[in-house]
C-alpha cells in the first residue's frame, strides 16, 4: 500500500483525504462483522421466530467472549510480529505466527469444550427462560463443537493484516460474510434446520475464512509464514501476546458481563420479548459504533505520526475532522432509528409485539447516540498518542462506571422503560468525561514543550 511504503506523507498530504484513504478499507473491515450478526439476526427472525431472536440475543455475552479471547491472542499477536518485521527479525516474526497458531487451536478447544458442558447452567444465569433456552442451546452447540476454527479464523487474520496484507484480510473477511448470506437462507428456509441451520452457515462461513487464512501462511511468498518447528511454545512470546492483547480482552470481558446484567434486567421487567427487542437494538447500534472504530483505526496512523513529527496543527486538524465525522456517522444512526423504528425493527421480525417493544427501546436507547461518535474518537485519540491508560479508562466508563450504576438502579423506578433510559444517560455521561479528559490533557501539555515529548507514561 502506499502509505507504507512512503509513510512520509502523513505529514504532507491533505488531512481529509489521508482520513480517507486510511480510513475506508477499515471501515469496510468494521462493518464486515456487523452486517455478519446482522445478517443472522434477520434470517432468524423471519425463518425460526420471535422468540429465536430472543434466544439469539442471550448467546450475545458468549460471542463477545469468544471474540474476547480470539483477540487477545490475534492483537497481541498482530502486534508483536508488526515489531519484529519492523525490526527486519523475519525469524521472530514467524515464532510470533507459529505460537498464535497453538494458542488459537488450544484455547479454542478448552473454551469451547467447558462452555459446552455447562451450556444450559449458562444461558440460564444469562437470563434464558424455558421457552428461549432451547433457541440459544441449539445456536451455541453448533459454534461450540467448532470453535477452534472461529478462534483460527479471528486470530489469524488479524495477525495477516498486521503483517503487510490489510486488504487480503479485509477480503477474508466479506467472503465470510458473502457466504453466510448465501448459506443461511439455505439452512434455514430450504432444509428447516432453524437455529442450527444459522449456526452451521456461520460455522460453515467462518471454516472458509479459516482455509483462506491458513493457506495464505502456507505460502513461502507471504512475509510470514509457517516453516520449521510450527508446534513449538515459547514462553516469553506467550507472554508478550498475552500482556499487549490485554486490553481488548478486558474490554470484552465487560462487555460481555453488562450485556448478561441488561439480559437478565429485561427478563424480569418486560420478559422474552424484551430480551429479543435489545438483541435488535444491539445489531442496530453496533453497525453505526463499528463504522466509528473503523474510522479511528484510519485516524490512528495519521495523529500518531504527525504527534511524533510535533506537527500539533495536523494533529489537532485530524482529532477535530475525526470527531465531526464521528459525530456525523452516529448521527445519522440517531435518524434513522428516531424516525424510523418500525421500519428498522420490521427488518428483523413480523411479530407486532417484539416491533412495538423494539421501537419503544431504540427511540428511548439512542437519545444521546450523536454523541457517542465523539466519546469513541476521543478515547482512541489518546490511544494513537501513547496515552493507553487514558484511553482505556474512558472507554470503560460508559460500561462499567455509568451503565452498571444506572441498570441497578433506573430499573427499580421505571421498570423496563429504566433498562432502556439507562443506555442515554450513560452514553451522554461517556461523553462529558471524554470532553473534560481532553481539555484537562490540552491545558496540561500546552504548558510543556515540545509536545511530542509527551510520548507515553
Amino acid at each position: 500500500m502506499t502509505q507504507t511504503k512512503n509513510p512520509h506523507v502523513l505529514e504532507t498530504e491533505s488531512i481529509g483525504k489521508l482520513l480517507i484513504q486510511y480510513s475506508i478499507p477499515a471501515i469496510i473491515a468494521m462493518t464486515v462483522t456487523s452486517v455478519y450478526n446482522i445478517v443472522d439476526s434477520i434470517f432468524i427472525g423471519h425463518g425460526v421466530g420471535p422468540l429465536a431472536i430472543s434466544g439469539l440475543a442471550l448467546t450475545f455475552p458468549l460471542m463477545n467472549l469468544i471474540i474476547a479471547f480470539s483477540t487477545l491472542i490475534g492483537v497481541g499477536g498482530a502486534a508483536i510480529s508488526s515489531i519484529y518485521l519492523g525490526q527486519k527479525d523475519d525469524l521472530k516474526a514467524t515464532e510470533v505466527l507459529h505460537n498464535v497458531l497453538i494458542l488459537c487451536i488450544l484455547t479454542g478447544i478448552c473454551f469451547g469444550g467447558i462452555t459446552y458442558y455447562f451450556l444450559d447452567e449458562i444461558l440460564i444465569f444469562f437470563g434464558a427462560s424455558t421457552s428461549t433456552l432451547p433457541y440459544a442451546r441449539d445456536f451455541m452447540q453448533v459454534l461450540l463443537l467448532g470453535n477452534p476454527v472461529s478462534f483460527l479464523f479471528i486470530g489469524l487474520n488479524n495477525v495477516m493484516r498486521a503483517t503487510g496484507y490489510p486488504k487480503k484480510a479485509m477480503l477474508t473477511s466479506m467472503v465470510t460474510v458473502v457466504a453466510n448470506i448465501i448459506l443461511a437462507p439455505i439452512f434455514i428456509f430450504h432444509f428447516e434446520w432453524g437455529m442450527r441451520g444459522a449456526a452451521t452457515a456461520t460455522l460453515i462461513s467462518q471454516l472458509i475464512g479459516m482455509v483462506w487464512v491458513l493457506s495464505h501462511f502456507c505460502k513461502k511468498e507471504s512475509t510470514v509464514h509457517f516453516e520449521g518447528k510450527i508446534w513449538k511454545v515459547k514462553r516469553r512470546i506467550v507472554e508478550s501476546i498475552f500482556a499487549i492483547g490485554m486490553s481488548p480482552f478486558l474490554m470484552n470481558v465487560c462487555a460481555c458481563a453488562i450485556v448478561i446484567i441488561v439480559n437478565n434486567s429485561l427478563q424480569e421487567y418486560g420478559g422474552d420479548m424484551a430480551i429479543g427487542a435489545y438483541g435488535i437494538i444491539n445489531r442496530l447500534l453496533t453497525l453505526y459504533v463499528m463504522i466509528v472504530l473503523g474510522l479511528t483505526m484510519g485516524m490512528q496512523p495519521i495523529v500518531g505520526y504527525n504527534f511524533g513529527a510535533q506537527k500539533i496543527d495536523r494533529v489537532k486538524q485530524t482529532l477535530r475532522l475525526g470527531i465531526i465525522s464521528g459525530v456525523v456517522i452516529t448521527s445519522s444512526g440517531f435518524v434513522i432509528c428516531e424516525f424510523f423504528p418500525h421500519a428498522v425493527s420490521a427488518l428483523f421480525t413480523d411479530s407486532d409485539e417484539l416491533i412495538n417493544l423494539a421501537v419503544e427501546g431504540i427511540r428511548l436507547a439512542v437519545l444521546m447516540f450523536p454523541f457517542v461518535g465523539a466519546q469513541i474518537v476521543i478515547g482512541n485519540f489518546f490511544q494513537s498518542i501513547g496515552k493507553a491508560k487514558i484511553s482505556i479508562f474512558l472507554s470503560l466508563t460508559r460500561q462499567l462506571l455509568y451503565l452498571l450504576p444506572c441498570l441497578l438502579l433506573f430499573p427499580q423506578w421505571w421498570g423496563l422503560k429504566g433498562v432502556w433510559i439507562s443506555m442515554p444517560v450513560s452514553d451522554a455521561l461517556a461523553f462529558v468525561t471524554a470532553v473534560i479528559s481532553l481539555m484537562i490533557y490540552i491545558k496540561k501539555v500546552s504548558k510543556e514543550h515540545p509536545i511530542a515529548n509527551k510520548v507515553a507514561e
